[in-house]
């Protein structure tokens, strides 16, 4: 399809973080290319579904971390609203605890942000063709989960909790109040301390401070990864 000067339109990119400067960075690496552009921002879910409800982009790209509301469930409420569209991932989430979450809610790719913008670019383009993305060793490892029926011996205990439970685990580990964790995610508070006792229950934890204190070493475990694979 041309756009009536001999070159095919730029691919429209809907870029949704809520960190401003990671966004201008990636917004003007995207611009770059001749067959991309960004055509919306978002730092949150509600702003994400407001720009596809203006026009639907060719591809989205988000973080699961955004000021206000849960990535995964955004992925969801996007395949809702415009089943065709693309998802792509770029987080700084551990991809072996994330990405096949996020693949279930619906995205076509995974991505960690420590990757060569290089790769960033073949993740958008891949997933624009309508192929997967992954990082070939989350790759292998989602493959020989779905090849078999047994628990791997060193499958982590993170992976029992929900969706939204490992949201809430997260951010009881960056020290986050049930007040502010309800006000990100748009939930009660009740709602929050549920979670919470199911979290300590299903890690075997007696108390909430032992919760809270493997909650922490975890958020400061992915923290290190990620400045070590920087």
């Amino acid at each position: 399809m041309s756009n009536g000067n001999g070159t095919s339109p730029r691919s429209k990119v809907l870029l949704v973080d809520d960190h401003p400067i990671v966004r201008r960075g990636l917004a003007e690496l995207i611009n770059l290319q001749g067959d991309l552009i960004v055509s919306a921002q978002a730092d949150d879910a509600a702003g994400a579904i407001a720009a596809v409800k203006a026009e639907v982009p060719d591809i989205a790209v988000t973080d699961l971390s955004l000021q206000a509301g849960s990535g995964i469930d955004l992925i969801r409420d996007l395949k809702t609203l415009a089943p065709p569209l693309p998802v792509l991932v770029l987080s700084m989430h551990e991809e072996t605890l994330y990405a096949e979450r996020a693949l279930r809610a619906g995205a076509s790719g995974y991505i960690m942000k420590h990757e060569a913008t290089e790769k960033v670019l073949v993740a958008i383009r891949r997933v624009l063709t309508g192929e997967v993305y992954l990082a070939p060793k989350i790759a292998s490892t989602l493959l020989s989960r779905f090849v078999s029926t047994r628990v791997a011996p060193g499958k982590s205990p993170l992976d029992t909790l929900s969706d939204r439970e490992l949201e809430i685990f997260n951010l009881i580990g960056q020290g986050l109040p049930t007040r502010q964790i309800a006000e990100k995610l748009n939930v009660g508070g009740k709602t929050v301390d549920t979670h919470r006792e199911h979290i300590k229950q299903k890690l075997g934890f007696a108390t909430a401070n032992e919760l809270l204190r493997y909650a922490i070493q975890h958020s400061l475990g992915e923290r290190s990864n990620h400045t070590a694979s920087s």
